[in-house]
């Protein structure tokens, strides 16, 4: 019977013989491996990083930094205990929040310089080219 010969050899070229056929379901999870590889380089690592340096920001508070809480609120630190820190939320007024609230610490505004290059003795920059939002001209009529 030529014929089952003839399947039988076609079978065995195709599929790379007996020996050979381990190699290629290694060939098959390779881009399953490189998708969860590029996964976690571009996903999960960047993540812990951020959450590490968070961490260590909000392990740093010493008081007297300004800091800008998960709600939004920005308050001075007065105090710092274990797991919690008082922040100061107005003159006066403490509360106490946990240390996982703390969203970010605020660095310091730095000052324009010298009172002859803002103009203004405030300290408030000064504006380039301010037009006012009433582009009417006053009327003097009743």
């Amino acid at each position: 019977m030529p014929l089952t010969s003839d399947v039988a050899q076609l079978l065995a070229v195709t599929s790379g013989g007996s020996s050979g056929g381990g190699g290629s379901s290694i060939l098959g999870f390779l881009p399953l491996i490189l998708i969860v590889g590029v996964g976690y380089l571009l996903l999960i690592r960047p993540a812990r990083n951020r959450q590490r340096k968070a961490l260590e920001t909000r392990s740093s508070v010493e008081p007297g930094a300004e800091v800008t809480t998960t709600a939004g609120m920005i308050a001075t630190v007065v105090a710092v205990d274990d797991a919690t820190v008082t922040l100061e939320i107005a003159p006066g007024v403490h509360s106490r929040f946990l240390k996982g609230a703390i969203a970010r610490v605020n660095e310091p505004i730095e000052e324009y310089g010298d009172e002859s290059a803002t103009g203004s003795s405030d300290g408030v920059p000064p504006q380039p080219d301010a037009t006012p939002l009433d582009k009417t001209e006053p009327t003097t009529e009743h």
